[in-house]
C-alpha cells in the first residue's frame, strides 16, 4: 500500500501576503482559493512539478504562524533556484554543500523555513 504526502499546512497570519509570496515570488502555482464560510479560507498551492501541496487560509491549523520548519523541497540545480528566489525579492542563504547534497534555505514573511536540496551525483 502506498502512503503519499498530498498536503502540508503552512500557518500564516495574513493569508493574501502569504499567497502573493509563494505564488509570485517563488513560483508555486494558485490551484484553490476558496472562502469557504466566515471561519474557513482554504488556499491550496503546488511546487512547480510537485505531487505535494501545501495548504494556506484561515481555520486550516491550530499551529501558530511562523511555526512550520524546514519543510524541504529536492531541486534540479539549487544554484539556479536560488538565483530565482533571489531575482523575486526572496532573500535566500548561501548554498550550503553537504556530502548529502547541497541546500539553500529561505523563509517567508511570518518566519515558517524551508530548504531546497540538490541531491549528489548517484555512483
Amino acid at each position: 500500500m502506498d502512503w503519499k504526502i498530498e498536503l502540508v499546512a503552512i500557518p500564516v497570519t495574513d493569508v493574501d501576503r502569504a499567497k502573493a509570496f509563494y505564488v509570485d515570488q517563488v513560483g508555486f502555482n494558485a490551484d484553490h482559493d476558496y472562502q469557504v464560510n466566515d471561519n474557513l479560507r482554504f488556499v491550496q498551492l503546488t511546487p512547480p512539478g510537485s505531487a505535494c501541496s501545501v495548504v494556506l487560509g484561515t481555520g486550516i491549523t491550530q499551529m501558530p504562524p511562523g511555526s512550520q520548519k524546514g519543510v524541504q523541497m529536492v531541486v534540479g540545480d539549487v544554484t539556479a533556484a536560488r538565483q530565482d528566489l533571489l531575482s523575486h525579492g526572496v532573500q535566500a542563504s548561501e548554498v550550503d554543500v553537504q556530502p548529502w547534497g547541497s541546500f539553500v534555505t529561505f523563509s517567508d514573511p511570518d518566519g515558517n523555513t524551508w530548504a531546497l536540496q540538490q541531491l549528489p551525483p548517484r555512483g
